[in-house]
């Protein structure tokens, strides 16, 4: 999985720049001086007037000709590189509820449930989409994805058809809340999210079952949990 999360330095200090670059056209808008003009959250604005103007606006207004003379013709973008050496790592909570047929070792989620802490957000929605698609890996790997070979070493499981993939008739909704607490790691204060959903949902939805097999005196179960697999220990439990 490609991640851009390492590009977030560079890009702050490229949005410094051309911030400051367009601080001429940014006094001329705001009929202030331009040292009196300062940028943040994405808009210029003075002391001496209640007005801002956004930074939107002040690239659009340096595509006018007259306006684009104040940065000397130059455009509003710039480059930029930072190295940070020490890492971070995001948090998670995950709650998970199964339901288990002794009849047919049928293993039904009927209740998910995710706090994730991955810092500041970038895009609140992608975010929670990535650790939906993390957490179907992960219930995925506890319930149905296994690679068998025969006692001759050939490959059973070497196609779609065999080796079985998780669908979304496999897992109830998922309910993400978020939780960020921005690292000091780095500027944006931005953490991984990508492996959070299949960290947290592999060990959730293995314990939700050891602590459904419990009762019976069940105390460990081998990924991937399979009908099969489920139905034989709680028959030999049984007997």
């Amino acid at each position: 999985m490609l991640k851009t999360r390492d590009g977030v330095s560079s890009y702050l200090d490229a949005t410094k720049k051309v911030a400051e670059c367009g601080l001429p056209v940014a006094a001329y808008l705001l009929q202030s001086d331009i040292s009196d003009v300062r940028f943040e959250k994405g808009c210029y604005s003075t002391e001496q007037s209640a007005g801002t103007v956004s930074f939107a606006d002040v690239a659009k207004a340096v595509a006018d000709p007259k306006l684009s003379e104040l940065v000397g013709g130059a455009k509003l973008e710039g480059t930029g590189h930072a190295v940070h050496e020490a890492a971070n790592f995001p948090n998670c909570c995950h709650i998970c509820e199964v339901e288990i047929d002794p009849n047919t070792g049928i293993t039904e989620v009927v209740g998910y449930w995710v706090v994730d802490d991955v810092g500041t957000e970038l895009n609140p929605v992608i975010v929670k989409g990535q650790v939906h698609g993390g957490v179907m890996q992960g219930v995925g790997q506890a319930l149905l994805e296994n690679i068998v070979f025969d006692e001759d070493g050939q490959l059973l499981t070497g196609s779609y058809m065999d080796y079985a993939m998780p669908r979304a008739s496999d897992i109830c909704d998922v309910v993400v809340d978020s939780h960020p607490v921005p690292t000091a790691t780095n500027p944006y204060g931005a953490k991984g999210v990508g492996e959070s959903g299949t960290v947290g949902s592999l060990p959730a939805t293995m314990n939700a079952i050891a602590n459904a097999l419990g009762p019976i005196g069940i105390t460990h179960v081998d990924t991937p949990a399979t009908p099969d697999k489920i139905w034989r220990l709680i028959r030999d439990a049984q007997k």
